[in-house]
């Protein structure tokens, strides 16, 4: 495709793909763990598991490497959080109608706080 656009300008062109970050992928108990904390938060009915493949990567995909662990989306809202119209239903971050939902802060942090609680249990 390249070198046929570069021919129809009378130029050249070379391709170069880099790979900046591995897969992400989870580790099936911290994900088992961190769904179930999150019902806690939210409700059953809440939490979706079975959240198909998406082509995103993230640097976090090298923590998992280094360690077992959970990356996990927490739902922005409905359709009414975006800033211009490109379709239905929310959008993700680095989309230009991405408008951050600030209702969704408390259950953000309740879900950490208690991802937390959970993990490291205060004895006494």
């Amino acid at each position: 495709l390249a070198e046929g656009i570069a021919r129809a300008h009378e130029c050249s062109a070379e391709v170069s793909f880099v790979r900046a970050s591995p897969p992400v992928v989870n580790h099936p108990a911290e994900a088992r763990f961190a769904a179930d904390v999150m019902r806690e938060v939210v409700g059953e009915g809440m939490v979706t598991t079975d959240f198909p493949a998406v082509m995103g990567a993230e640097d976090f995909a090298h923590m998992l490497q280094a360690r077992p662990g959970c990356y996990a989306f927490l739902g922005n809202g409905d359709g009414d959080h975006r800033l211009d119209g490109h379709g239905p239903g929310p959008c993700i971050i680095h989309n230009t109608s991405f408008d951050f939902n600030d209702d969704i802060i408390p259950i953000g942090a309740s879900y950490f706080a208690k991802l937390v609680e959970r993990w490291m249990p205060v004895t006494e």
